[in-house]
């Protein structure tokens, strides 16, 4: 049983490294069994087919996204819920950056209306409670002061997962340097913004 679940822990680690670098779509159990040294026979018995294989990396990638992005922003000493937010946000450049300047999540969406894809609800899911995560942020924000009672805590979230999907673009056509400085002048804009509401 024990050997077992670290040989998951073995496949899911090294089909996770392959999705980073290739993006999950092109994700197989062929190409996931050829790496790990095993057959294909060996592999499919863990996933069983390859929507159950890219769900599980999906699983994965989530559990190291709470660990790069998240848990480093709880841990903080700071009480400021904008510190906290900015920690955040960086954390959330880096993993971008981490994968080339495409983010795994955003590389494999496609059609998230898909009730037949479970790789695409699987998407919908991780994506709807990261943005859920965020707005929580801002709404404890409000209520603290530090933002302004009238601000929109979903407009804000809207307006700031679009500074993240530009940053996610201008990675690939002008490098990480200028996709980090426009992000960040508009992140830095967006909340001079949410205090001076009134």
């Amino acid at each position: 049983m024990r050997k077992g679940k670290v040989t998951r822990e073995h496949i899911l680690t090294k089909a996770f490294e392959l999705a980073s670098e290739n993006g999950l779509e092109s994700l197989t159990i062929g190409m996931l069994a050829k790496h790990c040294g095993m057959s294909k026979s060996g592999l499919f018995a863990h996933f069983n087919s390859k929507d159950n294989l890219q769900v599980s990396v999906l699983e994965h990638a989530n559990n190291v996204f709470v660990e790069r992005v998240i848990r480093p922003a709880r841990e903080q000493e700071s009480n400021s819920i904008e510190q906290k937010l900015k920690t955040l946000l960086d954390n959330w450049l880096g993993w971008n950056h981490s994968f080339q300047g495409s983010c795994m999540f955003l590389d494999a969406w496609k059609d998230a209306n898909s009730e037949q894809d479970a790789t695409q609800q699987a998407l919908k899911k991780t994506i709807a409670v990261w943005i859920n995560y965020l707005q929580i942020q801002i709404e404890k924000g409000i209520d603290t002061g530090e933002f302004s009672s009238t601000l929109s805590p979903s407009q804000a979230i809207f307006e700031l997962y679009g500074l993240y999907l530009s940053a996610n673009l201008f990675y690939s056509i002008h490098g990480e340097q200028a996709s980090y400085e426009h992000f960040w002048l508009g992140v830095n804009r967006l909340i001079e913004g949410w205090k001076l509401q009134s």
